[in-house]
């Protein structure tokens, strides 16, 4: 197995069935919130970047030659997309000098809203999708985790009453 197809697949957590995407997500939930908690919301911001080009360059190198593909047991594309939905409320805390946990609805508003536009491919997510090429693949959860991000935020307005102002 290539070095490509371990990133891509995240080291084998795309093998797990059912709902690959999910477990994806799931792991990269798990990870971003570590990552924010122990080493804070730039770090997650800058592994973000890091995870985001590491995709591109496995789905890029895994998918040449192979238009349309978009193979289930790639997850990158998921651990890129759901932790720029976690940045959103991982940064608002940052910014406000929030020294624990990253309390338990943004965290969770992150992966239900992400595995909702990821499922649901609304408008620039559907057509990255369409694309059919290996940067699609990346491209349609990078727009997912952007939509899930600003639903967290537009979400934690309604919820704290800041509209009623």
């Amino acid at each position: 197995m290539s070095l490509s197809y371990r990133v891509a697949t995240v080291f084998g957590i795309g093998h797990l069935r059912p709902a690959s995407g999910t477990w994806g997500s799931a792991f990269a939930l798990a990870a971003g919130v570590v990552i924010d908690r122990y080493l804070g919301a730039p770090v997650l911001a800058l592994a973000t970047v890091a995870v985001t080009l590491a995709g591109f360059w496995a789905c890029r190198a895994q998918l040449a030659g192979k238009a349309g593909a978009d193979p289930s047991e790639f997850v990158i594309d998921e651990v890129a997309g759901q932790w720029i939905a976690l940045l959103f409320p991982a940064v608002a805390f940052w910014w406000r000098g929030w020294e624990g946990f990253m309390p338990y609805p943004g965290w969770v508003a992150a992966f239900v809203f992400f595995r909702l536009f990821d499922i649901w491919k609304p408008w620039l997510v559907g057509r990255a999708d369409a694309r059919g090429d290996a940067d699609g693949v990346m491209i349609d959860d990078l727009w997912a985790g952007v939509f899930a991000g600003v639903a967290v935020v537009v979400s934690a307005g309604a919820a704290h009453g800041i509209f009623l102002r």
